[in-house]
């Protein structure tokens, strides 16, 4: 999980997936990673994505909604009119969203503690790449739709596999499933953290057509998105 060499650049590099026991892989490829750097990696964190913060301002005033794996919370004061609540694996992220002044809680994404149908809104920004499966994706999304009403709104943002020239992401062409290290700040110890790198309409592909119209699919910052409405 962790590396300590500051005379070598850190690079991604591909792995493979473990065909059974995804959960554990997650805790310690991800969850674990995010509790150790969580300090460090708020601090990079403050600056709204534009779709992001368009699709939150557009919201009718009022509008209850969840930014599932919402890391510092920076997306939840973008639109003071409406109620986002924040969850996410990492408890020292949490207390950070806490100490911010926004609602936040411990949760995990495939098991949400909201009521079906209950929320007008749901967003999901650079978190479904790191489920290890694409069964664990498909029920990431499916639990984003579960909690959210008919005729209201997810979004949802992952890494891409395809990069453009000007991007800071240093992957393999074909890579999907990598390693992607972050070198703490204080003490330049590397940590590893794992994703999945989607291709071109792959994020489409887990959305239920019979449960949801897709009103945008695109491309952002080195990111695919897409916009759906529950049916």
């Amino acid at each position: 999980m962790a590396s300590n060499n500051n005379n070598i650049k850190p690079q991604p590099v591909a792995v493979e997936t473990p065909k059974q026991n995804e959960e554990r892989y997650e805790e310690t490829n991800v969850h674990k990673v995010y509790q150790e750097i969580a300090s460090h990696f708020s601090e990079t964190r403050y600056k709204p994505w534009p779709v992001v913060e368009t699709f939150l301002t557009d919201l009718p005033t009022g509008s209850l909604g969840a930014d599932v794996g919402c890391g510092n919370g920076k997306y939840i004061g973008v639109n003071p009119n409406i109620l986002m609540l924040g969850s996410d694996r990492s408890a020292n992220l949490i207390e950070i969203v806490h100490e911010r002044g926004f609602e936040g809680m411990v949760a995990d994404g495939l098991n949400l503690p909201y009521r079906d149908n209950s929320l007008d809104f749901a967003v999901s920004i650079a978190v479904i790449h790191h489920f290890s499966s694409t069964e664990r994706r498909k029920e990431a999304i499916d639990e984003l739709l579960r909690i959210v009403r008919p005729g209201g709104k997810v979004l949802v943002f992952v890494w891409a596999l395809e990069q453009t020239k000007f991007s800071k992401r240093n992957f393999e062409p074909g890579q999907q499933d990598v390693f992607v290290p972050w070198m703490l700040k204080s003490t330049g110890q590397v940590y590893n953290r794992y994703y999945h790198l989607f291709k071109k309409g792959e994020l489409d592909e887990l959305f239920d057509q019979q449960k949801v119209v897709i009103e945008t699919t695109g491309y952002d910052r080195d990111n695919h998105y897409v916009i759906a409405t529950k049916k």
